[in-house]
């Protein structure tokens, strides 16, 4: 790839070149990462047999702590190789909805949009608020936010479901325990060479507002919040964080493409399921995931049975040994 990048007439495309150089980091990047493994590793064994020939035990620590930070590189590497899929190595859009049980719903709506945040932050992931839609009274009914960073759709594919709240309310006035859910839609931004999509101008609808902030008071006097609506497709996307209508309308659009992917990816599973003779279900389902704040503490992914008795630290971006419980579940389903 190196060389083919080196020869004359390879930047005569800009997009196509710009989309091969793009491949050629991710693949030097994954082969200096292994090869470094390869490096440590031996350069460890040698030190160890060295030590062994010579009777000398006083490193033996340091060894142990050398192969112990192996070991969990490693395993962070088992991971990543689950991600084998078209899309999982791109940046994600994540919207979160909130369900039944109005206030409170929309409340832990809001907490969710914060963990993910969290996590972006956590992860050092370029995260950017794309959208968000204020209850009446407090929280959320909706925010989307674009996140980036290597492998952020394979490993974000484990927050796809309704997620479960249980806690007092801080809105009954007589402090009684709800249940509140909320549900995580993550799909994969389509990229600029995505040639089976296309968006012609005579098929999108295009409203615009005035931007609502909580309690559904207008926060701008103009017009620049933005809502496309895709004709044929019936897709709606509105955008309202930018002070610019431009930029909300560049936002709807990326939101626009993304959804008009992930609905040619189900359409395509669908067609594949059918021949296959499989069961398709479009329904919400049951909860993947319940935080649960009172009577006890306790967060429990109902796929993998991984649970953390520490909700306070999920909720504040702790989401790995969930995300990685997931995708290891995986593997043995596949196929």
């Amino acid at each position: 790839m190196e060389k083919e990048a080196a020869q004359p007439g390879y930047w005569d495309e800009p997009r196509i070149a710009q989309n091969k150089m793009r491949q050629l980091g991710r693949v030097k990047e994954i082969v200096d990462l292994w090869r470094g493994l390869e490096s440590e590793s031996g350069s460890l064994l040698e030190l160890i047999e060295l030590s062994l020939i010579e009777g000398d035990s006083t490193l033996e620590e340091e060894f142990q702590v050398e192969l112990d930070a192996l070991k969990s590189n490693l395993a962070r590497q088992e991971i990543n190789l689950t991600l084998s899929g078209p899309y999982d190595d791109r940046s994600s859009i994540v919207t979160i909805y909130s369900g039944a049980g109005g206030t409170d719903s929309q409340d832990w709506a809001e907490m969710l949009y914060g963990m993910y945040l969290k996590w972006g932050e956590v992860q050092r992931r370029p995260t950017q608020v794309l959208d968000l839609s204020y209850g009446e009274e407090a929280g959320l009914r909706s925010a989307t936010l674009e996140i980036g960073g290597s492998n952020s759709y394979g490993y974000l594919t484990s927050e796809m479901g309704v997620h479960r709240l249980v806690r007092l309310s801080p809105y009954d006035p007589n402090h009684l325990r709800h249940t509140s859910f909320a549900q995580v839609e993550v799909i994969p931004v389509a990229g600029e060479d995505e040639s089976d999509i296309s968006i012609r101008s005579e098929d999108i609808k295009l409203d615009t507002f005035r931007s609502s902030g909580p309690g559904g008071q207008n926060v701008q006097k103009v017009a620049s919040a933005v809502r496309l609506t895709h004709l044929p497709t019936n897709i709606v996307v509105t955008c309202q964080t930018e002070r610019s209508q431009h930029q909300n309308r560049e936002n709807a659009m990326k939101i626009l493409m993304a959804r008009l992917l992930d609905q040619q990816n189900k359409q395509r599973a669908e067609e594949l399921a059918k021949l296959r003779g499989l069961r398709v279900s479009a329904e919400w389902g049951n909860q993947i995931r319940s935080y649960v704040l009172h009577p006890y503490k306790s967060v429990k992914d109902h796929r993998t049975n991984y649970q953390s008795n520490n909700p306070e630290a999920v909720l504040s971006g702790e989401l790995d040994g969930f995300i990685e419980a997931y995708l290891m579940s995986q593997v043995g389903n596949e196929g």
